[in-house]
């Protein structure tokens, strides 16, 4: 596919490359690109791509440059690897999307560039992925290096929160490290924002578009160098933010029904308040807050139930 706001540059994949002593290359019966979206990573993206090489010696590693301003396309071309060029930085899920639309693999093993994915997880990813399974998550362990107490603690908010949405566990649900087929997450392309929270989004759509999505346990490692973009309150935010998307796009009315459940409770305890403890002499009157809510909760419930035949709509797989 061609995008005319993109730079294709394309050069020969180095695919007989010496593997490294006591590193085995595994086959699979499926070909397989590698994404990694970069922005500024030339201090190290050469020498994670000459480390995937060498679990992947026969794959497409194909390098998403969304604007960078170092060396990183050229650290890229040194190491043999297909470059696409994004004019401007349109940020990391755009251009997971471009690397996903210009692969031309039957499978996607996306990566970030910065060094924390440990390409010794490949061949349980990846073999996972060849039992059956449409995508497969490298879900990240507490004991994963450099990750905060309230990052930890908010990842494992949105994963609780996830499960709840879509009905079934799900873990780590920010890990980009992840394998998929190629034309599978195709059909959730349009959804996936161009920001942040693909890999909440993804994940949760595939589960609840009926697909199977595995899980392998992995540990990740520190940064290789370069500045990490991570902060406290912009990721409060973001965690938010994706909260809200989530809710939005999957399951409206499991937050929408508790809530008028739980306004309309409150609706009944404020009437009862007011018949026996308040104003008993009025008899059978409803107070101005009971009514309110009562009203309120009706309305919480029927935006809810709209919201959710549009979520079953927009998710919905048309049969030929």
């Amino acid at each position: 596919m061609n995008d005319k706001s993109m730079i294709d540059i394309d050069s020969a994949p180095a695919t007989t490359q010496p593997v490294a002593r006591g590193i085995q290359p595994v086959s699979y019966p499926f070909t397989v690109t590698v994404v990694l979206p970069a922005f500024n990573e030339g201090h190290g993206i050469g020498h994670v791509l000459e480390v995937i090489r060498t679990s992947l010696p026969n794959a497409e590693l194909l390098v998403v440059d969304d604007a960078s301003s170092d060396d990183t396309v050229e650290r890229v071309q040194a190491a043999g690897a297909r470059v696409v060029r994004h004019p401007l930085n349109k940020g990391n899920g755009a251009a997971v999307k471009t690397g996903i639309r210009h692969a031309s693999g039957d499978v996607i093993l996306l990566m970030d560039a910065d060094g924390q994915m440990d390409p010794a997880y490949i061949p349980a990813i990846l073999g996972k992925l060849a039992t059956g399974y449409d995508m497969v998550v490298g879900a990240r362990t507490p004991e994963t290096q450099g990750d905060s107490l309230a990052r930890r603690l908010g990842n494992r908010a949105l994963d609780a929160l996830g499960s709840y949405l879509v009905e079934a566990p799900v873990r780590d649900l920010t890990s980009g490290y992840r394998a998929m087929r190629r034309e599978v997450i195709m059909e959730f392309l349009p959804i996936l924002p161009n920001r942040y929270s693909y890999p909440t989004t993804s994940t949760l759509a595939l589960i609840k578009g009926g697909y199977s999505v595995g899980f392998v346990p992995i540990k990740g490692k520190r940064r290789q160098g370069g500045r990490s973009g991570q902060k406290l309150l912009r990721n409060g935010v973001r965690f938010g933010l994706i909260i809200l998307r989530m809710i939005s796009l999957f399951a409206p009315l499991r937050v929408y029904f508790p809530v008028a459940l739980l306004m309309q409770a409150l609706a009944l305890i404020s009437f009862l308040i007011s018949y026996f403890i308040t104003d008993p002499v009025r008899g059978l009157y409803i107070p101005n807050s009971a009514l309110a809510l009562f009203v309120g909760g009706v309305v919480v419930f029927m935006f809810g139930l709209l919201a959710e035949q549009i979520a079953a709509l927009r998710h919905m797989k048309h049969d030929p």
